[in-house]
């Protein structure tokens, strides 16, 4: 753009806000991403590209300021095609990538735009169309946002203008039948730039399957001998009946003028679930006087267990500039009632005497027993969870600025709960936790700021915290952390946890429950069989502390569009660790004499499976993967301006590829901000910074407290104060009349002239030539020559960024670009998904593939006691612990039509027997399980549409899943290869082969 002197000075200093205004129009107002602007230097000749001001944002809007590189990048068109459905689905879809080989820790941590939120129920019905872009990142950076290092970081950005309303059926079955489960949700939401208002309902049913449909093996001595009496396997399920609805309301609101000031959420939610299950049927054991036995069911009444579960919750959160803090509370708080009816078994004494007496015959028919009654279980869970951070950069040191979070948080959990099977009474299980924590982050080197730059970019993170818990004491936890980045491509983390850590509430103090006829394998004896089982609490169980080691490199190839290769190292030391009784092996028994009960011949009578206190545990691992993402097929040519449609959805014009390697920018009109995109300017914005300048009187120095961080910083001086001169400076530039409207333009087709030259196809250079004298100079190093890496940021900017209006983007499509992932038609912010229409028509293609090696997991069960090794046959849960495992993910989309294939594997693995006669190893097979689904956006069929306006087609999406698409399941034998009958394949997995379709309509 030609621009005169007075405002180029204007925009080098508003510029330094563009962005930050564009985050204020197109995501939460207070986030964590800072955008950095890039501005060429202008002089007087016009014809020199220098004095072309480009605006870029090279951090969009709602990305998480870290320089910790990313485990994944996927932009609008990458997440459409995984066909997912909702946020939710994306996630599950993404769990080789979101999924941390720490071995500590649950699900991510998630934020929007940036922010954390109170809980992922907040936005998990959303629908993928809603994303402009999203980040996974290491556990590290979790640290940042007051969590520990033990979970990946999962950022949503979102678009900033949406709606949409959608209703979703789904129905599956596995292809054995037995079973089906329906689904019907109804869901909507809006977003207006920081407001956004999200509601939702879902109903979900599931048909029982029983074990006399799987044709499950019954245990000798269990099924009836008369031929007449109903079998109980046909009464026990293997896959309860279940019916569960849910509601969910959220809504956010940008606070003070423009919504600039903080923003607001609240979300409450209702749930109930209903689940029915069956346990076989009463039977008796009936003796004539003679001896003649007869094993008898009394009648077809199966003994039921009714659970009917109601979780009422609500969360909020508060997010407040405080100056040049980020101050970010949230809140949230979740009661679940559960209250459980279990028949009692009936009694039987009166038939046994009868019969005993002659006066009953043990195969005749059998009087009625009177109903036993219920036992009831009812229990009340009140959680109550705050977190508040204060985030902000205090120091400012020469290799850029020292980052720092201020933790406090309190938790409080109650549980309440009576048991008509306890002798106990009613108990009440009460928990606070007072935590206070500090995260600080300390540049050591940056090829930004010339430090150290032969090193490249270094930081120092260290991070430490203290609990309080009510019912244990204190508990601490540090941590210290290197991020070193030598290359632009090459990234290194080290980091060392140690942490402390509590026994759950009610590991120990839950009631103590016994529990008979329960079916167990006895690895002592090989055999299974029904066994006394005492569950429950226990409160001598001591505190854990946790010593671990993750070293992890990143490395971005030159391969396809994108490839990111990743290796991770795990070392896990934990002592005093609180485990739920282990699988009753001949080792675990040993170490337990006092929970196992046996006759005098043997046989296994109990056990008592509350939790234990082992006292060592070390484990490590080697994960490593590759991301891969790629193109196949021809560009079509460009479609003429306005053939998608007009409104905020319509597709863009597609920008050019950027080089091999790079991420291409999220799809979307100008303005929509991804890497390298035209930062959106708002006049009404920039009108009130510049009144914020022109108002104060002379002499006095103005408020700078809410303009940008950037910003301040360009208008202080070396000793960190408000500098008076610069500030005299903004003020004349801004406030002149040539100040008034800055709005910046470009020349269209001298920008696609210069991006066609930089953006060459892959393997082809770029024409340099054409580039004015003075910026050729300035990609220059100090040998003279281009230096590679100034090239690939100039081509990083300018190959992503959003054609301006104007520019004849056929070229650029041609070479592999894509724009907008818009809706065919006008629908609001693609609130109608286009699926991949408004691309440059190729195809798109991606890989993941992880590979997890243990190298050691051993776990001591007590000092001096026995030391179990996981990986040569001894076992603490169902099987052993395997050494291998793979997770594939992956699929091919164009033309609104995709595939998913995801694949799981793990290695064989054998749990030692006693060697004791009678006793048997047993060998748990490798399995392998792929799940695929395919889905087709109906609109995009010109078969089906006539190639016309896509009518009643518009917004329907069809698509299909098989899970365990080649029905395998484990196969567990013994030494002689027999299946012992507590391990045949339908008790491990009932289900098998599930295949589900799904209609979606959004409108």
């Amino acid at each position: 753009m030609r621009i005169t002197s007075t405002t180029v000075s204007l925009i080098a200093l508003a510029v330094c806000g563009a962005p930050a205004m564009a985050a204020a129009a197109d995501a939460a107002p207070v986030s964590q991403g800072t955008p950095t602007p890039t501005t060429a230097p202008a002089d007087g000749d016009a014809d020199d590209f220098a004095n072309e001001i480009i605006v870029t944002a090279t951090r969009l809007p709602g990305q998480v300021d870290t320089d910790v590189p990313p485990v994944l990048e996927l932009d609008e068109a990458d997440i459409a095609a995984y066909g997912a459905s909702s946020i939710d689905d994306l996630i599950s879809q993404l769990s080789p990538q979101t999924g941390s080989g720490r071995g500590r820790g649950g699900r991510p941590v998630f934020l929007v735009n940036g922010q954390r939120i109170a809980n992922f129920r907040e936005f998990r019905r959303y629908p993928p169309e809603a994303i402009r872009k999203v980040e996974v990142l290491p556990e590290e950076v979790a640290l940042k946002f007051g969590y520990p290092a033990d979970a990946r970081v999962v950022n949503f950005i979102l678009k900033s203008d949406f709606a949409n309303r959608e209703i979703e059926a789904e129905y599956g079955m596995p292809t054995q039948g037995g079973t089906s489960t329906g689904e019907v949700e109804l869901s909507m939401l809006r977003i207006a730039g920081p407001n956004r208002f999200n509601a939702s309902a879902e109903y979900t049913t599931t048909t029982p399957l029983t074990e006399g449909e799987r044709g499950v093996v019954q245990a000798d001595g269990s099924e009836p001998t008369v031929a007449t009496d109903p079998n109980p396997a046909d009464y026990r399920t293997l896959v309860a009946k279940n019916q569960e609805m849910e509601g969910n309301l959220t809504w956010t609101r940008g606070l003070g003028k423009d919504g600039l000031g903080g923003q607001f959420t609240i979300n409450g939610q209702v749930t109930r679930n209903v689940k029915r299950s069956l346990s076989g049927l009463d039977t008796v054991l009936l003796t004539d006087g003679v001896g003649n036995t007869a094993l008898r069911t009394l009648d077809a009444d199966p003994i039921m267990r009714r659970t009917t579960t109601d979780a009422y919750s609500v969360g909020s959160s508060l997010a407040l500039p405080l100056g040049a803090w980020q101050f970010q509370t949230t809140l949230d708080a979740t009661r679940t009632d559960t209250d459980s009816q279990i028949d009692r078994r009936r009694d039987t004494t009166a038939l046994v005497d009868a019969a005993a007496a002659g006066t009953l015959a043990i195969d005749g028919d059998l009087p009625s027993v009177a109903y036993a009654g219920q036992d009831r279980a009812l229990s009340k869970v009140y959680s109550v969870s705050n977190k508040t951070t204060l985030i902000g950069n205090p120091i400012m040191l020469p290799a850029g600025d020292v980052s720092m979070t201020l933790t406090a948080g309190y938790d409080w959990t109650r549980i309440d709960s009576t048991d008509t099977r306890t002798t106990t009474g009613a108990t009440q299980l009460t928990r606070g936790d007072l935590s206070g924590g500090i995260n600080i982050g300390v540049p050591i080197a940056s090829t930004r700021n010339d430090v150290l730059a032969g090193l490249g970019d270094i930081s120092l993170n260290l991070s430490g915290g203290i609990d309080h818990l009510s019912d244990f004491g204190t508990l601490t936890n540090w941590t210290t952390g290197l991020n070193w980045r030598p290359t632009e491509r090459l990234g290194l983390q080290a980091s060392y946890i140690v942490r402390e850590a509590a026994p759950g509430l009610s590991q120990l103090g839950n009631p103590t429950v016994i529990d008979y006829n329960v079916p167990v394998y006895d690895f002592t004896n090989g055999t299974t069989v029904l066994a006394t089982v005492t569950s429950g609490g226990n409160p001598n169980l001591t505190a854990e502390t946790q010593r671990d080691w993750k070293l992890s490199a990143n490395y971005d190839i030159d391969l396809f569009d994108r490839t990111s290769f990743r290796v991770e190292y795990f070392s896990n030391h934990s002592t005093n660790t609180t485990n739920s009784f282990p699988v009753l092996t001949p080792a675990i028994e040993a170490a337990f004499p006092d929970r196992v009960t046996r006759a005098a011949d043997g046989t296994l009578l109990a056990i008592d499976q509350r939790p234990v206190t082992f006292a060592e545990e070390n484990s490590s691992r080697i994960r490593y993967g590759v991301n891969l993402f790629g193109r196949f097929g021809k560009a079509k040519e460009a479609e003429p301006s306005g053939d998608s449609g007009g409104g905020r959805g319509a597709s863009a014009p597609a920008p050019a590829s950027p080089p091999a390697g790079e991420a291409g920018p999220p799809p979307g009109g100008p303005g929509a901000g991804g890497p390298g995109s035209v930062a959106t300017f708002d006049p009404s914005r920039f009108a009130a910074m510049r009144a914020q300048f022109c108002n104060t009187p002379e002499g006095q120095a103005p408020d700078i407290s809410q303009l940008p961080e950037r910003m301040q910083e360009r208008l202080k001086g070396e000793d960190g104060n408000v500098d008076p001169a610069k500030v005299a400076q903004a003020r004349e530039r801004i406030c002149s009349a040539d100040g008034a409207n800055p709005r910046p333009q470009m020349d269209p087709a001298r920008f696609e002239k210069l991006r066609i030259a930089l953006c060459p196809e892959p393997g082809k250079e770029p024409d340099l030539t054409v580039l004015p004298e003075r910026v050729l100079e300035r990609l220059k190093g100090p040998d003279g020559q281009v230096d590679p890496a100034r090239l690939k940021a100039l081509q990083q900017r300018l190959c992503s960024m959003t054609p301006p209006s104007g520019a004849p983007a056929g070229d650029a499509a041609k070479q592999g670009g894509q724009s907008g992932n818009g809706a065919r038609g006008g629908s609001r912010g693609g609130g109608v998904p286009g699926f991949g229409r408004g691309d440059d028509g190729r195809g798109r293609w991606n890989l993941s593939l992880y590979h997890t090696v243990e190298l050691t997991n051993r776990v001591l069960i007590a000092p001096g006691g026995p030391e179990l090794d996981m990986l040569n046959g001894d076992a603490t849960g169902s099987g052993g612990t395997p050494r291998h495992k793979l997770e594939l993910e992956g699929g091919l989309f164009r033309g609104g039509i995709g595939g998913r294939l995801s694949a799981n594997y793990q290695n064989a693995t054998t749990v030692n027997g006693s060697g004791l006669p009678g006793s048997s190893d047993l060998r748990f097979g490798s399995l392998t399980t792929f799940n695929l689904r395919v889905f087709m956006d109906l609109a995009q069929q010109d078969w089906l549409t006539g190639g016309g306006d896509p009518g009643f087609w518009k917004g329907w999406r069809m698509s299909l899943r098989a899970d365990n698409l080649f029905d395998t399941r484990q196969k567990v034998t013994d030494s002689t290869g027999t299946v012992p009958l507590r391990y045949q394949p339908a008790l491990i997995d009932p289900v098998g082969r599930f295949v589900e379709i799904e209609f979606r309509k959004v409108f």
